[in-house]
């Protein structure tokens, strides 16, 4: 009996199919090779025919020499092509086509595609890797040529720019290192590391070289204010930057093509790059989309209607904002007085006010009915608020409005990529200089949140120890003395450490306004909070008076800081004024680094529910009438017109994420207001800009100092709270809720609002740090500024502000540059007198741009300054259709 085979009929038949599929494969290979040899041959001679019939020989020979015939055709193309195959013979014999070219000084270029720009190369540039790079160029051209049937333009766009003149135009060679592959950006690795990454983004997200060494560097005249690198036109990586004293490297005839192409633009037909010398420095532009210039149309009717609605948006600030008749820097100097706390009788005028529908009216006398500072009434403002939310809804005006911001973030990388060295130079040329000695402001800072609670911590125990004996509080029917009261909450001094006193934010703050209040607390007792944060108590604020002294005697001796503290005056009463000017004027509390604003807490409901108030002009009575009293008959109220001397600012403060009802057009009147329910933030923010306008236009015109409209605003809440501010306000507390809203955060950028930004403050409350948009905000050129809010609930150290700065510039990489630009802001964006700033920001502040920057005071380059301003200015020309007009003096 025969065994059966061990590999059955299947596998036969199987490795049978197997080899015959393999056998085919192999030959559509061969044949598909051959057939693309053949191709390849047949397109390299039709190239040689028409090279032959378009070119002489002789010019050929003049253009490439034998000698560098021989360099090309050697070592470097059979390094490449050693695998022997017929594409390395093809780019040997390949002739010397169009994209290869010779700048003035006889380097050679190539291009990869006829449609993107040559770029010069030195021998300087190449060293070992010389020959290589060569072939890899010839391989390029190879590639590119055989595809030139693809190279067609679809109808309405510019055609390519193939002629010899355009490739001139980026064949400008320096002695500079090469500049590396930006195939990848990556955070520029330079002593000014300020590419901010998107607030959600990581740290190997942003924009810049992928090598340190790649990163160009232009020496030559820091501080020209014309000369600072990129120009604020579209910016483009295909330009080639040229250095002054490389001059030599592109001649006279290339640099005017240049400049001719850059005029083409302004015909509306297609952009080039410009590159122009001045002195040692560097200028280039790219103007692929040029500004806009006067009388140029729109590109569509949607675009027009956009800029319209913007235009109009900003028209409607300048109707509403106050704004000086005779700015500071022109008016005659107000009298300083030598004792601020010295009060000179002062006649009084024969103005005669009254209070009508929640605004104050001022007539020249009794008798007459003409008044003379009107201001617009409710229904028109909350008409055109509601003008403003109808812009921000609109589809068209969102999309333009975000693609223009990305595009100035993206515009302000380029920058940093291209000048980040130069500024960091100009920073190191600036004797004596540093962050550390310019002068910064902590624009919003609580007063009675002022200390660390550290600070606090030693008061308490201090006063406890000296003081156990003072009678400091009624409470339970009886008077209390200091230690009674620590005794009543079983304490003693020794118990007492930062942990009890627990007044710093938490996790359980987040979300909770209500908690976040009760940090006041010391100890969670508001008997405490009473006798050492208040200042209208038994004592009459000693404490309070005591260690807000201590806080400024720190402040005065770091020398370069100053700080904006905020008082509340609740409006129960009217005498709460003069309370508080008698706590400023008696414990002299004046002080050249600070100066105070005026916070008025939104508890109307509150009032209401007590029976302190029966209505909502309740509060507008004992609020703004004691004003205008101090202001028509200075010694009606002597200790409140001094003390008005030193306010300089109006807030309004509480929660903002509690819900409420949108205004309407017509409105109750504050009279008619009489329900249980909170007024919308945008109705109290009213009748505070109006009654505070008139207040300013009288005591304007009888010489006395103004006070601005700073209220919080965008914390938490509705963006109608952004858009009422953007109406009334000179700048506002947080505005962190802009990043939800393009349209009013490129407004705010137009209108350059101040924004006065705590993002401690808001990782405590609301949004956490890592997304807070405070970067963001600085990158597109929003007019933003570092504060501390609350250092007794969110700061640990003696000078919280450079905590605030130094939080800020480690987490985003701001680099010395950048955190000098915010403490200019700050400065700019504070109450300080005109004299002050002029001895902190230099003589020409108020000038806008360079002109207005001195950087041995304020250590800001000049190229960053121009850069913001030009910037700024184009994007105004980009919306008024090219006839905006810009004055030379900053906003008062």
């Amino acid at each position: 009996m025969d065994r059966p085979s061990s590999t059955p009929p299947s596998l036969h038949m199987a490795m049978a199919a197997f080899f015959g599929a393999s056998l085919m494969a192999l030959s559509a290979f061969y044949i598909h090779k051959r057939s693309v040899d053949q191709v390849l041959r047949r397109l390299i001679e039709i190239r040689r025919a028409q090279s032959r019939s378009s070119r002489p020989q002789r010019e050929q020979e003049e253009l490439y020499g034998g000698d560098d015939d021989d360099e090309y055709d050697g070592d470097g193309l059979r390094e490449f092509g050693s695998d022997g195959g017929g594409t390395a013979v093809a780019l040997r014999d390949y002739p010397r086509s169009s994209s290869t070219s010779m700048d003035g000084n006889g380097h050679r270029s190539y291009g990869i595609s006829s449609s993107l720009p040559n770029v010069a190369v030195t021998t300087e540039w190449f060293e070992e890797d010389d020959k290589f790079e060569q072939s890899v160029g010839y391989e390029a051209q190879a590639r590119a040529s055989s595809l030139d049937n693809l190279n067609f333009v679809a109808s309405g766009l510019p055609s390519l720019r193939k002629d010899q003149r355009d490739r001139e135009n980026a064949q400008l060679s320096c002695s500079y290192k090469r500049i590396a592959s930006l195939g990848r950006i990556m955070t520029p690795r330079s002593p000014s590391r300020n590419t901010f990454e998107s607030a959600e983004d990581s740290d190997e997200e942003g924009p810049g070289l992928e090598n340190d060494d790649c990163i160009p560097f232009y020496p030559g005249n820091t501080e020209s204010s014309d000369n600072y690198g990129v120009n604020t036109n579209i910016c483009s990586l295909s330009a080639v930057p040229i250095r002054g004293d490389d001059a030599k490297c592109a001649n006279s005839e290339t640099l005017r093509e240049a400049k001719t192409g850059a005029d083409i633009q302004h015909d509306g037909k297609t952009g080039s790059t410009s590159v122009n010398l001045v002195g040692n420095g560097l200028t280039f532009s790219n103007t692929v989309l040029p500004p806009r210039i006067a009388g140029q149309e729109f590109a569509n009717t949607e675009e027009e209607e956009v800029c319209k609605m913007l235009c109009e948006c900003l028209n409607l600030r300048k109707k509403y904002v106050y704004r000086e008749e005779v700015p500071p820097w022109k008016a005659k100097p107000l009298a300083k007085n030598s004792d601020p706390y010295h009060f000179d009788p002062v006649e009084p005028s024969s103005h005669d006010f009254r209070m009508e529908d929640g605004v104050v009216h001022v007539y020249a006398s009794k008798n007459d009915s003409e008044e003379l500072f009107p201001v617009a009434n409710s229904t028109e403002f909350f008409t055109d608020m509601h003008y403003i939310l109808k812009v921000m809804s609109n589809g068209n005006v969102r999309s333009a409005c975000y693609h223009r911001l990305r595009f100035l973030e993206e515009k302000f990388r380029l920058h940093l990529l291209l000048n980040a060295d130069r500024e960091f130079l100009a920073q190191k040329s600036a004797p004596h200089r540093d962050f550390y000695n310019i002068r910064k402001v902590d624009t919003h800072i609580h007063h009675s949140a002022c200390m660390n609670q550290k600070h606090l911590l030693r008061f308490i125990k201090s006063k406890l120890k000296k003081e156990p004996d003072e009678v400091v509080i009624f409470r339970d029917g009886k008077y209390m003395t200091l230690k009674e009261v620590f005794e009543s909450l079983d304490l003693t001094g020794y118990d007492l450490n930062v942990d009890l006193l627990d007044v710093h934010a938490d996790k359980s703050t987040f979300h909770r306004f209500d908690k976040f209040n009760l940090k006041y607390n010391p100890c969670g007792q508001s008997r405490l909070r009473e006798i050492f944060l208040k200042q209208d108590n038994l004592i009459q604020g000693r404490f309070l008076a005591e260690v807000t002294k201590e806080v400024l005697s720190d402040l005065e001796a770091s020398k370069y800081q100053m700080a904006e503290y905020r008082i509340s005056v609740y409006g129960r009463k009217q005498s709460e004024w003069d309370q508080l000017a008698s706590w400023f004027v008696n414990n002299s509390l004046y002080s050249e680094n600070a100066i105070w604003l005026i916070q008025l807490p939104r508890l109307y409901n509150v009032y209401k529910n007590m029976g302190t108030a029966t209505s909502f002009q309740n509060i507008l009575d004992n609020v703004f009438i004691p004003l205008f009293e101090a202001t028509v008959n200075p010694n009606s109220h002597p200790q409140l017109h001094l003390f008005l001397m030193q306010v300089v600012g109006f807030d309004l403060v509480d929660d903002e994420s509690k819900p409420e009802r949108r205004p309407t057009k017509h409105m109750p009147t504050p009279a008619e207001w009489t329900n249980e329910f909170n007024p919308a933030y945008s109705y109290y923010l009213y009748y505070c800009y109006a009654n505070l306008y008139t207040l300013n236009k009288l005591r304007e015109s009888k010489g006395m100092t103004t006070i601005k409209l700073r209220p919080h605003c965008g914390e938490a809440g509705d963006v109608d709270h952004l858009a009422a501010a953007l109406l009334l306000c000179h700048n506002i507390s947080h505005g962190i809720i802009l990043r939800k809203t393009p349209v009013l955060q490129y407004l705010y950028y137009l209108a350059q609002i101040g924004l006065l930004m705590s993002p401690l403050s808001n990782n405590s409350l609301f949004l956490d740090y890592h997304r807070n948009p405070m970067p963001m905000f600085f990158q597109r050129g929003l007019n933003v500024s570092l504060s501390t809010d609350d250092p007794l609930q969110i700061h640990l150290t003696k000078e919280p502000l450079l905590e605030e700065y130094s939080v800020a510039a480690k987490v985003w990489k701001f680099s010395a540059c950048d955190l000098c630009e915010i403490a200019r802001n700050s400065v700019y964006q504070s109450g300080f007198s005109h004299e002050a700033k002029a001895h902190w920001l230099g003589d020409k502040y108020y000038l806008r741009g360079s002109k207005g920057n001195d950087i041995h005071k304020t250590n800001v380059p000049n190229l960053r300054i121009s850069f913001r301003h030009e910037t700024w200015k184009e994007e105004m020309q980009y919306i008024y259709a090219g006839e905006a007009i810009f004055p030379e003096d900053v906003d008062p």
